[in-house]
């Protein structure tokens, strides 16, 4: 390689005094001073770009990484796992050759700023990563959390970030087949916007991102590469928000659903060609992250012109360039001699596709330092540096964590103490506000402007407990999958609260009829810099780790979003949990609507209920209250309530299987006759109250066919799950019995309270 080549790195050897602003970049001192170390030299301004958006907290996990090992460590043993972490999104066998893969990241900070491209490129983000394992996208989901429905922040932030998701999966022709949604004071300003992202393909269909084989070219496909986006995701969920950080809107991508449309069916032909040998996809930290990740998967060595990279706007600098993370964008490793039918494809597509380098050799010396990645610019090289030392080799931080001294405090201010209901008509009053209120109530407005049944494929959607999808070839083989968190439960205990936001996933997928098989997971925490969030992280990883290992699910992958709050505010810890399963015939799924087919139907209450009130929706929604002990965990009666939907959907014994977690049974019951349009009656022994309003967990309401309860409740019998008869399927309310008295609710009102809380608030927006 010439000097003149060598220009800028010589330059940057040469003055190893020139102030560099890499704390503008959100580098560290010390961080500076090991690239400096690695380098053997002061980085160039390219180099220094790539090195502070691949050590930044949302690319390089340098604050989760040592508590994340515990997914691996514990991981249970899985005949079904065929990628698991480390790739850009986990794989599952489903059987007859089939697999899917799976998936949730965050788009928080980007949704706060500018709510609809935040979240619009939130979802197109997830969807590439599903693309780029080599399957074809096939449905999406998303969990989100706003402040107060009432908030003028949450006016401004949540019909953009509605709009955002809509718009870019409506577009792509994706069914958004479910999710949740919560409100909470804690998370004004700092909006959670989860997408999840499923695909389906054969078991030699999978793709990985590397970059073997020395003169193999390096293709940047896709759209052209502009200013929007820089340092977007890898800078703003890397830092704390303050007043000012509207003023980031620069920094959001801007998203394009129908050139990612074309460029989904673009790779799938690549795909189906076998003309790549590497594939990745271009999200946070854009070409930094693609070429040094390729080049550590692969050979380690790769030669990048940045002058070919195709540009929106002429002006930008290589450092802008490397930055940037304008969406819609591919990286392909790609051999010489199909090259010309890759391009072929590519221009079928209407797709700029353009070589932008080649995959080099390296020497033992340089393998060893992590091989080596050069980048040119007008002639002069400005990055020569070992892309491993980016992709794999950052800081790790072991943070101090601390159990806060307020805990003892907030646990002991049991939710048992609080006032109840002295009479029925109270009750009555409570049931209707805790079915009214913004978290509980009717999610359609949010639902119902997503397509939920584009491709045909859907079998389950929103309002239901999972979403399920038929997964291909005309068969009856599908997959369901629910997301749920609850931040409550994990600020009172952050272990148990997440194994309650798995439980509660897992149990919502057998609802359905079907077996969970694998979690994803996203893990929404405030600043790591905090030993009480960090003491929080790592309870939650650790109770999230110990809970798959004991009901045999696997971690796959997932995402970790820190820096969710404002100031020395954080978020309550909202670890959100997703879990995939398996049926094999889609026509024994479960709804959760109590139908008039079932008229008569009796009404088994499943699982034991105790007095389990702490971070309830009844003590947040009647008396703004969080303390106390969230309700215990028995994973064990979690896996047996499991085994028992699934069989009873499989003998089809059931005519409606509904969870019992937000709200008690009086809330499943609720949305049970108004999903089927049908009343029910239910006698309730012991306290009305808490036999409406308790949260214990490992619970489901069921309806039973007339002629198939002793065959249930012998099932029921078998695998050890309490099954108890509350009541019968019928009439126009929802009634309640019990020893004292009782009390009605015309399904008309419980249908006005349930429906208009949200249309009352946004509406008008």
């Amino acid at each position: 390689m010439s000097e003149a080549q060598l220009d800028t790195v010589t330059k940057a050897g040469a003055t190893p005094q020139a102030p560099q602003p890499f704390a503008e970049f959100g580098m560290k001192d010390d961080e500076y001073a090991r690239v400096r170390e690695i380098l053997g030299r002061r980085p160039t301004s390219a180099e220094l770009a790539i090195y502070s958006v691949m050590w930044s907290e949302h690319c390089s996990y340098k604050s989760s990484k040592v508590h994340l090992r515990q997914f691996g460590e514990k991981a249970p043993e899985s005949d079904t796992l065929l990628v698991g972490m480390g790739e850009n999104a986990g794989v599952v066998d489903v059987g007859d050759g089939r697999a899917v893969t799976f998936k949730i990241e965050s788009h928080n900070h980007p949704s706060y700023v500018e709510p609809h491209q935040g979240a619009a490129t939130g979802v197109g983000g997830i969807v590439r990563d599903i693309l780029t394992m080599g399957a074809r996208p096939v449905a999406v989901m998303d969990a989100l959390r706003f402040g107060p429905a009432d908030a003028p922040d949450t006016r401004r932030v949540l019909p953009g970030v509605v709009s955002g998701i809509s718009f870019y999966g409506n577009c792509l022709g994706l069914p958004n087949i479910g999710g949740e949604i919560g409100f909470g004071a804690g998370y004004s300003g700092n909006p959670l916007v989860n997408a999840l992202c499923v695909g389906v393909m054969k078991h030699d269909d999978i793709k990985l991102a590397q970059a073997p084989g020395p003169g193999n070219k390096v293709v940047l496909f896709g759209s052209t590469t502009g200013p929007d986006g820089i340092g977007g995701a890898s800078v703003l969920a890397s830092a704390t928000f303050d007043d000012e950080s509207q003023a980031k809107r620069p920094s959001v991508q801007v998203g394009d659903p129908f050139m990612e449309k074309l460029l989904i069916e673009c790779s799938l032909e690549l795909f189906e060609q076998d003309l790549v040998v590497g594939i990745q996809d271009l999200g946070a930290a854009g070409v930094s992250c693609a070429t040094t990740e390729l080049a550590a998967g692969g050979t380690g060595g790769m030669r990048v012109e940045l002058d070919r990279v195709p540009l929106r706007d002429s002006r930008l600098t290589p450092e802008e360039i490397l930055m940037s993370e304008s969406q819609e964008r591919m990286m392909a490793i790609v051999s010489p001699e199909r090259l010309d039918a890759f391009m072929a494809v590519c221009a079928k597509w209407d797709i700029l596709a353009t070589v932008i380098g080649e995959v080099t050799d390296v020497t033992p010396e340089e393998a060893e330092r992590g091989g080596r990645l050069v980048m040119t610019w007008h002639g002069e090289t400005v990055v020569d540096m070992p892309p491993r030392t980016a992709s794999d080799e950052g800081p790790v931080y072991e943070r101090p964590y601390a159990r806060p001294e307020e805990q003892d405090a907030l646990q002991a201010n049991d939710a048992a103490r609080l006032e109840r209901p002295a009479t029925d008509a109270e009750l009555r009053e409570q049931v209707l506000r805790v079915l009214g209120s913004p978290g509980i109530a009717d999610p359609s407005w949010v639902t119902g402007q997503y397509d939920r049944y584009v491709l045909g494929n859907t079998v389950l959607a929103a309002p239901h407990d999972g979403g399920m999808i038929r997964i291909g070839d005309g068969g009856d083989r599908g997959v369901a999958l629910a997301t749920d968190g609850n931040g409550r439960y994990t600020r009172l205990d952050p272990y148990v609260g997440t194994q309650l936001a798995y439980a509660e996933a897992y149990r919502n997928v057998a609802a359905t009829g079907a077996r969970p098989l694998a979690v994803t997971n996203c893990l929404n925490f405030g600043s790591p810099e905090d030993p009480a969030v960090m003491w929080q992280f790592a309870e939650s990883t650790r109770g999230l780790a110990d809970a798959c290992q004991q009901l045999g699910t696997p971690v796959t992958g997932g995402n970790v979003s820190f820096y969710n709050q404002t100031g020395t505010t954080a978020i309550n810890p909202t670890p959100v949990i997703g879990v995939l399963g398996v049926i094999d015939d889609v026509n024994e799924r479960l709804t959760s609507a109590f139908g008039h087919d079932a008229d008569g139907a009796k009404i088994f209450l499943l699982g034991e209920t105790r007095e389990e009130l702490g971070g309830s929706a009844w003590a947040d929604v009647v008396h703004g209250h969080l303390g106390g002990l969230p309700p215990r965990v028995d994973l064990a009666a979690e896996a047996a309530l499991g085994e028992v939907l699934a069989d009873a959907a499989g003998y089809g014994v059931l005519t409606a299987a509904h969870d019992l977690s937000d709200g008690g049974l009086v809330t499943a019951l609720a949305e049970s006759c108004l999903r089927g349009g049908v009343g029910c009656t239910v006698d309730l022994s012991g306290d009305p109250f808490v036999g409406l309003f308790s949260e214990s967990a490992a619970r489901a309401v069921v309806a039973v066919r007339p002629d198939a309860e002793n065959a249930f409740t012998e099932l029921c019998r078998r695998h050890g799950v309490p099954a108890a008869e509350i009541g019968t399927i019928g009439g126009t309310a929802l009634a309640v019995r019990h020893p004292d008295g009782g009390f009605d609710i015309d399904l008309t009102a419980l249908r006005t309270t349930y429906e208009s809380t949200l249309p009352a608030v946004f509406d008008e927006e």
